[in-house]
């Protein structure tokens, strides 16, 4: 990807995402091409906005990334698994219909891995076309008429049945909590907290890039994920992983369970807030980010320190809550 791209650039990488915005319909106008200006900025907006990104009008990784994985479609490409696994809106279009078809891809998230590849492979054998895992004309001949009728996903129903089947301790879960820059204070006492609980803890306050907090948390083999950060809006905002029709259930849970504790110490957010971070995306437990305070807002700043410990034991009693009791959701 190219370096940061923001208001006051200029040349060919301002000019190639000019033309990948307005190839999704949002218009740079009345920026002339190459030129990084309010109009570049508006689009960029709303398009971090649609994917659920981060809305700084900033093109960095994550929003570059997710340019480029928008620009696919079914039938684009070869689809199969490979290192690094293969992402994009075709990927995410192929795990929709086969989660709609009963064939478990796992959760909706672009990403092309084992899961995936073993419904992709089970759904062909059942087709009784070659179960090779790999996505070409054949497979998409065959799943596109069948695709279109799909409804619902099975990855959401087995989610949603894991729920239903009750928790388990919070002495019996390792939590992994990354606090960023201006919030360690914070972190520390959430850590200690659920130190207390009895949770297997472990606090990352490096305030290292998503895609190295995500790497961490999978390898520690974490059962649950709490990132804590300042945020693009006003007040706080309690996030989980959703994309499209699919959401996180056991996220949507954490989320929530964190948000009604919250409630009433922090202004906060009416509603959790369905995002694709990538720390939400890509993280294999369930995950929340915790938007505290917005980004560069002293005097709220100032309010969260002075409160911190009360805004530590919410978010302690807010996970104990998602993993100790029933989520009593419908089928």
């Amino acid at each position: 990807m190219p370096a940061p791209l923001r208001t006051g650039g200029h040349g060919e990488a301002v000019r190639d995402l000019q033309q990948r915005l307005a190839a999704l319909g949002h218009d740079a106008q009345p920026d002339a091409l190459g030129t990084y200006a309010s109009g570049t900025e508006s689009a960029v907006r709303v398009f971090q906005d649609t994917r659920g990104l981060r809305v700084d009008g900033i093109v960095g990784r994550q929003t570059w990334s997710a340019l480029v994985e928008s620009g696919y479609s079914l039938g684009d490409r070869l689809l199969y698994l490979r290192r690094p696994m293969l992402r994009g809106d075709d990927v995410l279009e192929l795990q929709r219909s086969l989660n709609g078809l009963g064939f478990d891809a796992g959760r909706e998230d672009g990403i092309l891995g084992e899961q995936t590849r073993g419904a992709l492979a089970s759904f062909q054998r059942d087709a009784g076309i070659a179960a090779d895992g790999i996505c070409g004309p054949a497979t998409i001949g065959t799943l596109g008429p069948l695709g279109t009728k799909a409804e619902g996903s099975i990855a959401t129903v087995r989610e949603r049945e894991g729920l239903r089947q009750g928790g388990r301790r919070l002495a019996d879960r390792a939590v992994y909590v990354a606090a960023a820059p201006g919030l360690a204070v914070l972190g520390e006492q959430v850590a200690r907290g659920l130190l207390d609980a009895g949770a297997e803890t472990i606090l990352d306050s490096s305030g290292a890039e998503d895609s190295l907090l995500v790497a961490s948390a999978n390898r520690y083999h974490a059962d649950v994920f709490v990132g804590l950060r300042p945020g693009d809006a006003v007040g706080c905002r309690c996030a989980y992983f959703e994309s499209g029709r699919f959401r996180s259930e056991a996220g949507h849970a954490l989320a929530d369970a964190i948000h009604d504790e919250l409630a009433g110490i922090l202004p906060i957010d009416a509603e959790v807030s369905g995002r694709t971070y990538a720390v939400l995306r890509e993280t294999r437990m369930p995950a929340v980010v915790c938007e505290v305070v917005p980004d560069g807002d002293v005097d709220a700043m100032r309010g969260l320190v002075a409160r911190a410990g009360d805004v530590a034991r919410a978010i302690v009693r807010g996970v104990r809550r998602a993993v100790e009791e029933p989520a009593g959701i419908e089928p």
